[in-house]
C-alpha cells in the first residue's frame, strides 16, 4: 500500500510540475484539513511497541472515514486523489482483530504485522503528500534522496 501511495503522491506532483493541476484555495484547505485529521487518525508513530491489532484497525478504518468525509467535500482532482488514496487503502476494510469461525467471519482476515505495518506507512505517506501539495503546491520537488511525497525511501520494501 505505501508503494501505491507513493506512485500516487508521484503522479501529483507531476500534474502539478506540468501545470495540469491548478489546487484552488478551497482545495488546498480541505488537502491540509485532511492530512491533519490523518495524523490524529493514526496517531503518535513513535511507540515502544505497536498498539493491539484492534486499536491498530481501528486507527486505519478512522483515516479511511476521513479520506470519505474529504471525497464528499470537494469535486475534481483532489476528489480523484482522494478516491485512488481511499481505493489503495481498501483492503482495511477486509482486516478483522478478533477470532472468527471462517463461516462466520465475511470472509475477513487478520492481518499480519507487516500488512498493518504497510498500510499504516500508507497512510503516513498519503498525510505527507496532502500536506506538500496543500502547502507548496504547484510545482515542489522533493529534497535530494527523498521519495516523491518527501519522505524518506522505504528500504525495508
Amino acid at each position: 500500500m505505501a508503494a501505491q501511495v507513493a506512485a500516487l503522491a508521484a503522479e501529483a506532483e507531476r500534474q502539478f510540475r506540468d501545470g495540469l493541476w491548478d489546487l484552488a484555495a478551497q482545495d488546498a484547505a480541505l488537502a491540509r484539513k485532511t492530512a491533519e485529521a490523518l495524523a490524529e487518525a493514526l496517531g503518535a508513530e513513535a511507540a515502544p511497541e505497536p498498539p493491539p491489532v484492534i486499536e491498530r484497525l481501528e486507527h486505519l478504518r478512522e483515516a479511511l472515514a476521513v479520506l470519505a468525509l474529504g471525497i464528499a467535500r470537494t469535486h475534481g482532482q483532489l476528489a480523484w486523489f482522494l478516491a485512488r488514496a481511499s481505493t489503495i487503502l481498501s483492503p482495511v476494510l477486509s482486516w478483522r482483530s478478533l477470532p472468527a469461525d471462517r463461516r462466520q467471519s465475511f470472509g475477513t482476515v487478520v492481518p499480519g504485522p507487516e500488512a498493518l505495518a504497510d498500510a499504516e506507512g500508507a497512510v503516513r505517506r498519503l498525510q505527507a503528500a496532502l500536506l506538500r501539495t496543500a502547502g507548496d503546491a504547484p510545482g515542489l520537488l522533493p529534497r535530494p534522496g527523498t521519495a516523491a511525497d518527501g519522505l524518506e525511501p522505504d528500504v525495508t520494501a
